[in-house]
């Protein structure tokens, strides 16, 4: 039996210098730091996020969207452009906005018409959302437009591109030509959505929902305007 008088055995630890706390809270101060940055940065990306997610994956309102999104996207080319006026620009200047464009040659026989006739109706048809969308003409060759196409353009951005170059963005549902389709761009240059081929009355109230659908799912982040 031990004795009842021998004195308690204690273990000392030494402290840690004060080396090693400096370090240990300048180390704590790093991870907190890189924290509140990937924070923020969060905080910028999500109503892009939240906007992407609701439309592509909740789908709003659960109806079936009637364009085909396009996966993956694809974004806006370093293409340069001719403005109407020969003022000379880039397709990438078209960035900012969302877009609804048509691609035909300058001749515009009668679906290239009915084409720019239903993409300033839809436009029109979003009300007070109407500025938020921008109607393209994609000119694919170098003849003249038409002066008889001047008041049904105003307001509409024509730029004059090469086919080739077009063809290396855009693409039509097989089987078609890139004259029967409106393509959609969204405000950060990608085409995301084509909507059918030589596109009827029907089915262009029912492109405008899907419009509709877009600009509201955007609305938290995208404004009228460039």
């Amino acid at each position: 039996m031990a004795n009842a008088d021998e004195p308690l055995g204690l273990t000392v630890h030494s402290m840690p210098s004060p080396n090693q706390a400096l370090d240990g809270s300048e180390g704590r101060r790093t991870a907190i730091g890189r924290w509140k940055m990937i924070a923020v940065m969060l905080c910028c990306a999500a109503p892009v996020i939240a906007s992407y997610f609701t439309y592509y994956v909740i789908r709003p309102e659960g109806k079936r969207v009637y364009g085909e999104l396009i996966d993956p996207q694809r974004p806006l080319p370093a293409t340069s452009a001719i403005a109407r006026d020969g003022t000379p620009t880039t397709l990438r200047a078209l960035k900012g906005q969302w877009l609804l464009m048509t691609v035909a040659d300058a001749a515009c026989d009668a679906l290239c018409e009915r084409q720019l006739y239903l993409q300033r109706q839809l436009r029109e048809s979003l009300g007070r959302e109407k500025d938020r969308l921008d109607r393209v003409w994609l000119v694919s060759d170098d003849a003249p437009v038409p002066h008889r196409l001047d008041n049904g353009l105003h307001g509409a951005t024509v730029l004059r591109v090469p086919a080739a170059q077009i063809a290396q963005w855009l693409a039509p549902a097989a089987g078609h030509t890139l004259a029967e389709h409106f393509y959609v761009v969204d405000p950060l240059g990608n085409w995301m959505m084509r909507f059918p081929a030589r596109m009827d009355t029907e089915g262009a109230g029912r492109a405008k929902r899907d419009l509709d659908r877009l600009l509201r799912a955007s609305a938290s982040w995208d404004e009228a305007g460039r």
